[in-house]
């Protein structure tokens, strides 16, 4: 079933703090959208807000259920993945272990399995019976992106996944999000390096003091040196 993500004047609170300010935005189904902009712009609590995390008004759909007010987990059944910032392993349970608790009970039959994982990422297969806590960031990474997709997912949201990651692994990363799009899945990507975000994205959205403050295109942003230097450079 494919279906898009809707928001529509969302704001957001931390308390009494005012943190998203009337966000709207659209991910469409089967496409990469990139949501930019710098350290404390808003785009994780948009991400957390849409997953449940965060108290929010306004409306957030997902093709036609409303999102706002719903827990984490049954925004999660409802096919919405989330690979949070600080990549939430279990460290003393293996690879394989984690992978298998990613799985959702169903009599769908899901679009992901095990090879599918270990052919993306070989070196999650040569590590699988190692425990999930003594594995580089890279690898862990890796773990948390498939425990994700092993949820069967029609939309995942993905905060930051090439922070502090080698280039080669952030390459891997990039190939990972094309192959999701090739199999229909749409992603919304909170990302700071710009480079992968364009290549990658077919729109974008720059975030600044909790608002909208640009949709377009890679070509579009690029081409915009206004923006890119007040909302993006740092």
């Amino acid at each position: 079933m494919t279906r898009a993500l809707q928001l529509d004047n969302v704001h957001a609170f931390y308390g009494k703090s005012h943190v998203l300010h009337g966000v709207s935005m659209e991910v469409r189904p089967g496409e990469i959208v990139s949501l930019l902009g710098r350290n404390g712009s808003g785009r994780s609590t948009t991400v957390k807000t849409i997953m449940g995390q965060v108290d929010g008004s306004g409306s957030i759909q997902f093709g036609d259920k409303e999102l706002l007010g719903k827990k984490a987990y049954e925004i999660a059944h409802q096919g919405i993945g989330y690979v949070p910032e600080n990549r939430d392993i279990f460290p003393k349970l293996t690879v394989h272990q984690n992978l298998l608790l990613g799985q959702k009970s169903g009599a769908k039959q899901p679009r992901w399995g095990f090879d599918d994982m270990y052919g993306m990422f070989p070196r999650l297969k040569e590590r699988q019976h190692t425990e999930a806590g003594v594995l580089s960031g890279g690898e862990q990474q890796m773990l948390t992106l498939c425990r994700t997709l092993m949820g069967d997912p029609d939309l995942i949201m993905i905060d930051e996944p090439t922070e502090g990651l080698a280039p080669k692994i952030v390459e891997l990363v990039a190939e990972y999000l094309k192959e999701l799009k090739r199999r229909g899945i749409a992603v919304l990507l909170v990302e700071q390096k710009l480079a992968i975000a364009m290549e990658i994205s077919e729109r974008c959205y720059v975030m600044g003091h909790g608002r909208i403050v640009f949709e377009g295109t890679p070509a579009d942003l690029r081409g915009n040196a206004y923006i890119r230097k007040e909302w993006l450079e740092v």
